[in-house]
């Protein structure tokens, strides 16, 4: 695809990288950005795995320019991700992102250069992600809708926003039980469950780029563009997940063809949908967590693993 930027965040999982990397190829984007974290101290396999996962990306057989950020040591998922899109945006003003364990339907690419290119200067939007946890239910009758959840399992985004990005939340303490925060979060449950899950962030105790990440897009007003059907599913559930466990490989939501692109004419957040996303897939409507309550059940932690990369 001409004039297509993709960055693709690659670790120690060949198989995995093997899936995501035969997506991009089946594009042929013009510039492709690698970005490579380091083996582990103490994990013996590491090394050998990302050898073997940079091989697979090095297979780049069509006209191409490549760029490389490949870490020798170890930087952790929070420093690894946020320096490498730091890298990415020097270089390009808009790009597409995936990570290894991110298998996008064709449609994707289209979708994201399209509303890269419709958004690049309205700085109401901030993100284009694939993904969709509505579960079937349609959000308006354009190809896409609007929300305050920045959804990065395949997403874009520009230079604008991500130069924003800050990764150590200096606006939290401050921010946190404002009468701004309160306006963006209505939802008394919904307030407790994130300020919980950032003041841990804030404290280091989770080592994510996500989480500020979104956090950001929530301090600034920012709105993403959420594809009405899901465009990525995510592989990387399973026994050799860093981040997202399980005893075995769970499948990930299927994707189907998002087709023509129909635009809404109306720049909004869609608050039905981020409550039904909140209640439904974050436990919010659990019997088990009542709204008085900060205690999270286990179901709704393991739902988070799930969803949100770096926690513990």
């Amino acid at each position: 695809m001409p004039d297509l930027a993709i960055a693709l965040i690659i670790f120690n999982r060949p198989r995995h990288t093997a899936q995501s990397f035969a997506c991009v190829r089946a594009q042929k984007p013009q510039k492709l950005f690698i970005i490579a974290d380091g083996p582990r101290p103490g994990h013996q396999d590491d090394h050998q795995k990302c050898l073997d996962a940079r091989a697979i990306v090095a297979q780049v057989d069509w006209p191409c320019e490549v760029h490389h950020n490949y870490a020798e040591q170890n930087l952790g998922l929070k420093r690894r991700v946020s320096s490498g899109l730091d890298w990415v945006f020097d270089q390009v003003e808009m790009a597409i992102i995936l990570e290894d364990d991110c298998v996008p339907h064709p449609d994707f690419f289209g979708y994201c250069q399209e509303l890269l290119e419709r958004y690049k200067d309205d700085t109401r939007i901030w993100v284009v992600t694939g993904n969709n946890f509505q579960r079937g239910k349609r959000r308006g009758d354009d190809s896409y809708y609007f929300s305050k959840f920045g959804h990065c399992w395949g997403w874009a985004s520009w230079r604008r926003a991500w130069r924003q990005f800050d990764g150590d939340l200096t606006f939290w303490a401050d921010w946190k039980g404002s009468a701004d925060w309160n306006k963006k979060m209505p939802d008394p449950l919904e307030r407790l469950y994130w300020i919980d899950i950032l003041d841990r962030v804030h404290a280091g105790k989770i080592d994510s780029w996500a989480y500020p990440w979104l956090a950001t897009l929530w301090f600034n007003g920012a709105l993403t563009a959420i594809p009405q059907v899901n465009l990525v599913t995510n592989i990387g559930v399973g026994p050799d997940g860093t981040h997202t466990v399980a005893l075995e490989d769970e499948p990930g939501i299927p994707t189907q063809a998002l087709g023509l692109l129909t635009h809404p004419t109306h720049i909004q957040q869609n608050t039905l949908a981020d409550q039904y996303f909140f209640d439904h897939e974050l436990g919010g409507l659990d019997k088990k967590f009542p709204r008085k309550y900060l205690a999270f059940p286990r179901r709704v932690k393991n739902k988070l693993v799930r969803l949100w990369k770096g926690l513990p």
